[in-house]
Order: structure tokens, then sequence, then C-alpha cells
């Protein structure tokens, strides 16, 4: 089965999991923990990602962030691809260093988010890297210290998170901290690392006793929700999904547009895009840019890229040809 595309809009809620290839480790040192992390609050602040919880363990890190306005996928590769580049350099090694699709579901908020960060930020207990709950508010290479205010950073939302926990922010982290100490004696997980029914539902059992009760739901492997949550996401996603598709056949037919015009009145469309300012060149980038944003549903920042010009030039041609008009 292809595998699907990515729930990528922005302001998303994920769930993402990021690991070595063939289970290899990602960090081997301090240096390199930490490179990893500033980078990953670099590009946060940078493309306003907000970031709720994290750990970064030897052979893989968890994210919980909502993506920002230009979506999970471009602040993931750069944030992978970078500290790939440095850390390549750094242990004279070559290839690659991640499974090339790193695992991203996307998180139903009001039911999942406390538990996720939880889950999260118990993992370096969990997994023995250190041995009480007392050394893991202060360790570094986790969100949980952030959020108790034993260590600083400027990137993590901590007050988003304590937020679920209390008006006042003493409480809040007190509340905070006894609800993380609860969940030690959970262990591993399974429901909270992935999507689809039976993690939505929380187990197998509860899965099969639905079924019999001749419950349906709706569910998707990249979602981590309630069939109704998940319901609404595939139809936003769908409805995005075609709107992108028109705006690629409106850039398809613009660009025809644009080179039959050229053809018909005998200019170049090298000289179009370089910006001469040649009369016949000038009076029909003028026209062609009003086609573009008023026939074809073209951004003025589309038009100008297709035009060679700014996007500003864009809007004051149409003003002058609004004006002449009038």
């Amino acid at each position: 089965m292809p595998r699907q595309a990515r729930l990528d809009a922005p302001g998303t809620l994920h769930h993402v999991i990021v690991r070595g290839i063939e289970k290899r480790q990602i960090v081997d040192d301090d240096k390199d923990r930490k490179s990893f992390v500033d980078r990953m609050g670099f590009l946060a602040l940078e493309t306003d990602t907000a970031i709720y919880a994290w750990t970064l363990m030897g052979n893989h890190a968890h994210i919980f962030l909502r993506s920002g306005p230009s979506g999970l996928s471009k602040y993931m590769k750069r944030l992978l691809t970078g500290y790939a580049v440095f850390y390549n350099r750094r242990h004279d090694r070559h290839g690659h260093l991640f499974q090339n699709r790193y695992k991203s579901i996307v998180v139903e908020e009001d039911a999942y988010f406390q538990e996720l960060v939880r889950y999260i930020h118990l993992n370096p207990l969990r997994a023995g890297i250190i041995d009480s709950i007392s050394k893991l508010e202060r360790y570094r290479w986790c969100g949980h210290s952030v959020i108790l205010g034993k260590l600083k950073n400027d990137w993590q939302d901590k007050e988003y998170v304590l937020k679920w926990f209390g008006k006042r922010i003493g409480d809040a982290r007190r509340t905070y901290r006894k609800f993380v100490e609860n969940g030690v004696e959970q262990g591993h997980r399974s429901d909270l690392i992935g999507g689809g029914l039976i993690r939505s539902q929380g187990g197998w059992i509860a899965v099969k006793d639905m079924l019999r009760q001749g419950v349906r739901e709706k569910s998707d492997e990249r979602i981590l929700g309630s069939g109704e949550f998940v319901q609404q996401l595939i139809q936003q996603s769908d409805t995005e999904r075609k709107r992108q598709f028109s705006m690629k056949e409106n850039l398809e037919l613009s660009i025809w547009h644009i080179k039959k015009e050229c053809k018909d009145e005998g200019v170049d469309i090298k000289a179009l895009r370089a910006g001469s300012r040649r009369r016949i060149v000038s009076r029909l980038r003028n026209r062609l840019s009003q086609n573009l944003v008023e026939d074809f549903g073209l951004s003025l920042a589309e038009t100008g890229r297709q035009m060679g010009v700014s996007s500003s030039a864009v809007a004051k041609a149409l003003d002058r040809r609004k004006i002449k008009v009038n």
C-alpha cells in the first residue's frame, strides 16, 4: 500500500518521532545533543513553531509541536538536514543519518495533550537513562525541567502547557509535577505513539467491545483522535488538496496564456521577465498582470514571479489599469 500524504496544514498539533537509520545513534555526546536541541529551538522561533514537549534519546527523538505558518515539513527538513550535515562532518561519516521518513501523528488536543506531554517527558526515565523522577527535573535533554522552571530556554512554550494544569503558575507546576509522577508506573504506552483505531480507542479490547456493540468509528493511521475528529480532519485535508490542485491548474494555464500573448504581440518572453521598459513590453506586462490576478486567480506574489517584478509592482500596475478604466 502506498504511503499516505502527510496532514500538514499550518497550526496542526503533531507528535513527531525521529529515528536513526537502522536504529543507529543520532547523538554520541553532549556536543551532538546541544547542536540538535539548539537547532530545534532556533528553527522553532524562526518558523513560529510552538514546541510543548520533547526528549532527545540516543537513537531517536520525540517532539510535540504545533506547526507554524509554513507547515511541519519545512521545519523538519531544515532541522534534520542541518543536523545531519553537522553530525556527519563532526564524526567523519557519510550517508543518511535518519530514517528517510520521520513519523508524524496529528493529535486531537483535548483528549491527548496532557497525556502526550507526560509520556514524552518520561522517556528518559523509562529507558533507564536516569534513575529517578527527581533527576528528571534537572535533566538537560528533555523539556520537563523547563516546564518546572529548573532550566530555561526562550523557545519552549511552557506557558501554554502550564495553562492545562492551573491558572497560577505555582499551582500549575505542582499539579503538573504530580501528574507526571503518577504516570511513572504506566510504563510504555503504545496507544500514544501512533494513530489508527486501536490507539485512538485505547487498545484492542476496547475496539472489540465497540465492534460487538455495532459501533463504527472513522480512523486513520496518521491521526490520534476520535472518529469525529478524524472525519473533520480528512475533510479539511481533501478541501486543501483540491484547492492546491486548482491553483496548480491555474498556474499552468496562466503560463500558457503568457506564452500565447507574447507570441501574438511579438514580445520575447525573456524580455518580459527581465524587466524591459520598452513601451510594448510594459503595456503587455501590465495587461498580463491583470489577467493573471483577476482571470486566473494567481496571487500578487506568483504573478510577480511570472512577470519578473515584485508583488508591489503588480499591485501598482493593477491600480493604474483601474484608474484608466474608470
